[in-house]
C-alpha cells in the first residue's frame, strides 16, 4: 500500500507539471497558481524551476506553522521537481506544436485542465502530502472551517490570478499579453478545478487506492 501512495504522489505531480507545459502551449490562460508564477516569472530575472522552488518554500513555511499534518513525501516531491519538470515539457511541446492553430490551442487547453485536476487528485488521495499551494485551501477548508475545500479552492484560485496580472504588469508586461497568462483557461480552471479535482478524488483516485 505504502509503494502505492508514493508512485501515485509520483505519477500526480509528473502529470501536473506536465499539464502546465500544456497550458503554456495553448497561450489561453494558465492554472490560477501558475498565473501567479508567471507574474512573478516577468518581474524576476531568474530561471522559472529556481522561482517555483523559492516560491514554494515560502508557502511551506505557512504549513509548517498552521498544519503540518498535510506535509509529507508528496509535498517535497512536487516542491523540487514541478518547476524543472514544466520548463522541460513546455520546451518539448513547443518544438513539436510550432505556430499553433485556434483549435489546437484549444485542444490543448482542454487536456490541460482535465489532467491537472486528475494529476491533484493521485497525490491528493495519496495522503503523503499535497502541495504548498492546496495546502492553503485544505487549512482553510479543514482545519479553519470557514468553507468546503472546493470553494476555498475557488477563493485562493482567485487571489493568485488577481495578484498574477497586477505583478505580471508592474514587471513590464503588456496588457495584450495578459490573456496568455490569466485568459479564458484560467476563468475555467479558477471556478471548476476545485470540483473537478473532488470528481476525480470520488470515482479514480480513492478506488484506486483501495484497489
Amino acid at each position: 500500500m505504502k509503494t502505492r501512495r508514493i508512485l501515485m504522489s509520483l505519477l500526480g505531480v509528473i502529470i501536473c507539471a506536465i499539464s502546465v507545459g500544456i497550458f503554456k502551449t495553448a497561450a489561453l490562460g494558465v492554472d490560477p497558481f501558475q498565473s501567479l508564477m508567471s507574474g512573478l516569472d516577468q518581474l524576476i530575472p531568474i530561471p522559472f524551476g529556481t522561482l517555483y522552488v523559492i516560491v514554494n518554500l515560502v508557502l511551506l513555511s505557512f504549513s509548517l506553522i498552521v498544519d503540518r499534518s498535510r506535509i509529507g513525501l508528496a509535498t517535497f516531491i512536487n516542491l523540487f521537481l514541478l518547476g524543472y519538470i514544466t520548463e522541460f515539457s513546455y520546451a518539448c511541446f513547443t518544438s513539436i506544436i510550432v505556430d499553433p492553430s485556434m483549435p489546437v490551442r484549444a485542444l490543448c487547453l482542454l487536456v490541460g485542465i482535465v489532467i491537472i485536476c486528475f494529476g491533484s487528485a493521485l497525490y491528493m488521495t495519496a495522503d503523503l502530502g499535497v502541495s504548498t499551494y492546496d495546502a492553503v485551501a485544505i487549512v482553510l477548508s479543514d482545519k479553519w472551517k470557514l468553507a468546503p475545500f472546493q470553494y476555498c479552492r475557488i477563493a485562493t484560485d482567485l487571489v493568485c490570478v488577481v495578484s498574477g496580472v497586477a505583478i505580471f504588469l508592474i514587471g513590464g508586461g503588456t496588457v495584450s499579453a495578459i490573456p496568455t497568462i490569466a485568459g479564458v483557461g484560467t476563468i475555467i480552471t479558477a471556478f471548476f478545478m476545485g470540483p473537478l479535482i473532488e470528481y476525480f478524488n470520488v470515482h479514480v483516485a480513492r478506488p484506486m487506492l483501495r484497489k
